[in-house]
Parts: C-alpha cells; structure tokens; sequence
C-alpha cells in the first residue's frame, strides 16, 4: 500500500481538531519512516529550500521572545526586573527579536515591554495574547506601543479565536494605523478555519502548528495560505525535539515562512533525542541523514 493511501486512512480513523496531535503524530512516523527507507532526510522531501533556519525562544510567565531572520525567542510572564534580565540574556545569545507573551494585565504588559526597551533598543518585538485581550484593549495596547516608539513586527492572536469580527477590526487598524501585521493563532486551527480567514480578510499571518492540524492538512493550509496572500508563521504545542524538529524539517524545506517559534527544546531540562539537527543559538542546521535524523536515547 502506497504512504498516501496508509495516511489518508489515518485521517480516517482520527478525524478532525480533536484527534489532530494524535494524527500528527502518527503522520510524522509514517513520513519519517518512509522517508528513512529511501535515505532522503526530511528537509529535502519537504521541498530543499533549505537545510537551516533560524527560531525564537520563550520562556514562561508576561512572555518575550526574541526573534532572528528564521528563529525567535520568548520571555515569559514575568516582571520588568525578570525581563531585562532575560532580554540581556537572550540578545548575548544572538536573538534578535523578542517575542512577548501579553493578554494577561494590559498596564503590567507595557512595563515589561518599556523595561525590555531600555536594555536591548534595538531590538524587534512579536506579541502574542493568546486570545487574553478584548477587542478595544488591544488597539490600546498599539496606541501604547506607538507612543514608545515600538512597532512590533507582529501581533499574534489578540482576542478570543471565536471573536472574528474583532479580529477582523484589530487587524485593519493594526495595519493601516500602525503598520503591524496581525497573526492568527487559535482562530487558525485547520483548514475550514483558513477558508473563512480568506474569504472575509480576516488576518495577515496564520500560525501553523502540526499537532493542532496534523501534518497533511497543514500542508493543505500552506498551499491554500500562499495562494491567497497570507504570510506563514510555524509554531508548536510545547512539543519535544523529534516533534519540533519534524516542523523544522518542514519550515526548512519549504521554505516560505516569515516567522518561526520552534523554541521548546531549548528550554528543556534534559533532552531525551539525540541527532536530527544542531542547534547554535537561534540556528538550527539539519543534518543529510535519511528522515527526522533523529533519536531517543
């Protein structure tokens, strides 16, 4: 049986948003294993535009990340104190872009945010609410911005996934009042979702993630996504390194994406894979080995 009948199969038995991780999951080995039998790593199945990318990374509690041209990094929810100090950290590591984590408390967000400023200045921002803010707070969160001299490269989810005619509203302002792009995140689940964002211009950015589509219909929302206009971003569920590395064999050889969050396996205690691709800094460089190229040890 051909790998496209084995995996449509599987779309079969695990349907839909609610299987979707389990599906991702399942579709990864299948691909990595075929992939493997013929001796072609992944990157190069997925189009060979690249063997490297470049991510942010994030940290957790009002979360910043910083971002290169391909990798970021994030700062989680913390205090001021706590994000200078990672903010410090993060750019003497090479990333340049911070993505910040908001949505929570809109006067503790804009004091992260000054703090981060004043010792990394030049550096770019990415903000993600998470769905926390509502539709006016997050303009205001802009007009703040704006004050400071602060043009976030990219505004990621800012109210609730259903709110569509808000996100809508908060992307059109966002562009034409303060040139920022707006992504979407949660409102951005699957293929059916992508086909509204496209019909009503909803956003400028969609976040793929394979475990919350799985590995062919992110691949349908990709294709769908650059033919309508929509810039890409790839991001993860707080995956492990096979899992994430999966993506980044996908990013890598396709090619198209503007932003990439595939941070988590930086921030893991202890790494259970070995191989796949080294990382340096915000670089990740994947390997010529015949699929993921990597394993659990």
């Amino acid at each position: 049986m051909k790998l496209g009948h084995v995996l449509e199969e599987i779309g079969g038995i695990l349907p839909g948003h609610r299987f979707a991780s389990v599906r991702a999951g399942v579709e990864m080995a299948m691909i990595d294993a075929a992939a493997k039998s013929v001796g072609v790593p992944l990157w190069k199945l997925f189009g060979g535009a690249s063997n490297s990318i470049t991510t942010d990374i994030t940290e957790h509690y009002s979360s910043i990340v910083f971002i290169d041209v391909d990798l970021n990094v994030q700062i989680p929810i913390v205090s001021p104190a706590e994000a200078s100090y990672l903010a410090a950290k993060y750019r003497e590591e090479g990333f340049k872009t911070l993505k910040l984590k908001v949505g929570k408390n809109l006067k503790a967000d804009i004091q992260v945010l000054q703090a981060i400023r004043e010792v990394h200045p030049a550096s770019s921002f990415i903000l993600d609410a998470n769905e926390g803010y509502k539709t006016e707070e997050a303009i205001e969160v802009l007009q703040k911005l704006y004050e400071m001299k602060v043009t976030p490269v990219l505004f990621e989810q800012p109210v609730h996934r259903d709110n569509w005619e808000g996100l809508r509203h908060v992307t059109r302002v966002a562009k034409y009042r303060f040139g920022v792009s707006v992504a979407a995140d949660e409102s951005c689940r699957d293929l059916t979702d992508l086909k509204r964002i496209v019909k009503d211009d909803v956003v400028d950015v969609v976040n793929i993630k394979l475990a919350k589509s799985g590995v062919l219909e992110a691949l349908e929302v990709i294709e769908l996504a650059r033919s309508s206009g929509i810039e890409l971003m790839i991001g993860g569920m707080v995956e492990t390194r096979l899992a994430m590395g999966f993506s980044g064999h996908l990013a890598a050889g396709i090619g198209c994406f503007r932003f990439i969050d595939l941070d988590t396996p930086l921030l893991l205690a202890g790494d259970p894979v070995q191989g796949g691709y080294k990382a340096s800094g915000a670089v990740y460089e994947f390997n010529d080995e015949g699929g993921h190229g990597g394993y659990l040890y």
